[in-house]
């Protein structure tokens, strides 16, 4: 039986994600999920369009995964329907002297999606328990206050109207090894790639175990992590694509009536 579904964790129980089958697929094969994601790309510019319309909610996706996992290639896919005026990516790398001298969220908060848009967080606030803590930028009893932190500030999002989802996009190390080879390869990908990815690489396991704390941590009713496997790029996008639609279908967009003085006029 196919399921396009992420993996949701149990609240409040230990995670594993090396439990996670990277190459699963659940039952599909490559031409149907090639078959059915056009179908979900145009849904979610239709509902996009409802969002922008209706006025009420903002949607923020993040994406997460390890060096490699294919956060850009989930946006372009995902989001090629999805017109430029209420949907916007924001990318994070290392953070400017600016940024440095504001507290760690400081640069996050200002890129949150207005009501009405959607905007895609490459890479997020989860970076201060994952990259700081694996390079030890800031010490353990610092990092280890920040998925409070991370959590308070995903249920104010929420209470305030932004919905927020959150994926991890879950690669095996192979994986990883064949996609970074490539970037080195492919005369067209060789800008994407950068020497301290092979340092990076030689942490696998200390990165692993903290997802493991951040999905654990900070997966809450009101921001829940869903696990995708990404091995296969035609499934990842399938799993991402129906979640962001079940979701914004479930929350009632509709078109608001226009101006009572309007019905009739007639344009000469």
């Amino acid at each position: 039986m196919k399921d396009g579904h992420a993996h949701i964790p149990e609240f409040g129980k230990k995670f594993n994600l090396r439990a996670v089958d990277p190459d699963a697929t659940n039952g599909y094969t490559r031409e149907e999920a090639e078959a059915e994601i056009a179908g979900l790309r145009t849904r979610i510019n239709e509902l996009q369009d409802l969002l922008y319309a209706d006025e009420r909610y903002a949607m923020l996706v993040v994406l997460q995964g390890i060096d490699a996992a294919g956060k850009d290639s989930t946006i372009n896919s995902v989001f090629k329907e999805a017109g430029p005026i209420a949907c916007q990516v924001a990318s994070f790398k290392a953070p400017t002297p600016e940024e440095l001298a504001h507290d760690y969220l400081w640069r996050y908060r200002h890129r949150m999606p207005e009501k009405g848009h959607i905007t895609i967080f490459n890479r997020s606030y989860y970076e201060a328990v994952l990259v700081e803590r694996v390079k030890d930028i800031v010490p353990k009893e610092v990092w280890q206050r920040r998925y409070q932190d991370i959590n308070e500030l995903e249920e104010y999002l929420v209470r305030n109207g932004t919905v927020v989802m959150k994926f991890c996009l879950v690669i095996s190390k192979e994986e990883q090894r064949e996609r970074l080879q490539e970037r080195i390869d492919n005369p067209r990908k060789q800008w994407k790639f950068r020497v301290g990815d092979l340092d990076d690489r030689k942490l696998w396991d200390e990165y692993i175990e903290a997802f493991d704390d951040a999905i654990e941590r900070c997966n809450t009713a009101v921001a829940p992590w869903h696990v995708v496997p990404a091995n296969k790029k035609w499934y990842r996008d399938i799993v991402v694509a129906r979640a962001l639609v079940e979701k914004l279908e479930s929350l009632d967009l509709r078109y608001p009536p226009g101006d009572p003085v309007c019905v009739g006029l007639r344009v000469e």
